[in-house]
């Protein structure tokens, strides 16, 4: 399979949050392929069930050669070791990593859905994406992701960490 440039977010708020996004960064590269680009981390609060504690978040851009699903199973398989425990929708997490695009490839499974359907409606997304790819397309809107982060209506808090 040809390499294929992703974008991933990372996402902590249980543990120590900074360790655990460079565990994260470090598992990937040795599992999915080289890390390119990274953004900033982000202080932002919870989405979607509010009530815990805020996260740190980063996007990173990764050369892969893993097709879309192995990619999923093997990002899957980095939280479990990392201790992730999915018990609940959007409950507090150690480690969460969301491919955001596979290239400008759309994909629908039954387990997958590319580009992420949360793109356009989560600031906590598009500020860290459009810090390293403002100019990427999105395949299925026609915008850039900068266009995007404008034209989002979130308005939870996104502060840089570092």
């Amino acid at each position: 399979m040809r390499r294929k440039n992703i974008y991933l977010l990372l996402g902590s708020n249980l543990g120590d949050r900074p360790a655990n996004l460079a565990s994260a960064r470090e598992a990937i590269r040795a599992a999915a392929g080289p890390i390119l680009n990274t953004s900033a981390v982000y202080r932002t609060e919870a989405w979607g069930k509010t009530d815990q504690p805020e996260f740190l978040n980063q996007v990173v851009e990764v050369e892969t050669d893993l097709d879309p699903e192995a990619l999923l199973e093997t990002l899957m398989d980095i939280e479990r070791q990392m201790g992730r425990e999915r018990s609940e929708r959007w409950a507090p997490r150690t480690i969460d990593l969301d491919i955001l695009y596979y290239g400008q490839d759309v994909v629908q499974t039954a387990r997958l859905m590319l580009p992420h359907p949360g793109i356009p409606d989560r600031r906590f997304t598009l500020v860290p994406l459009a810090e390293i790819a403002p100019d990427f397309v999105h395949p299925q809107y026609g915008k850039t992701n900068q266009q995007l982060l404008r034209a989002c209506y979130d308005l939870l808090t996104v502060r840089e960490y570092y």
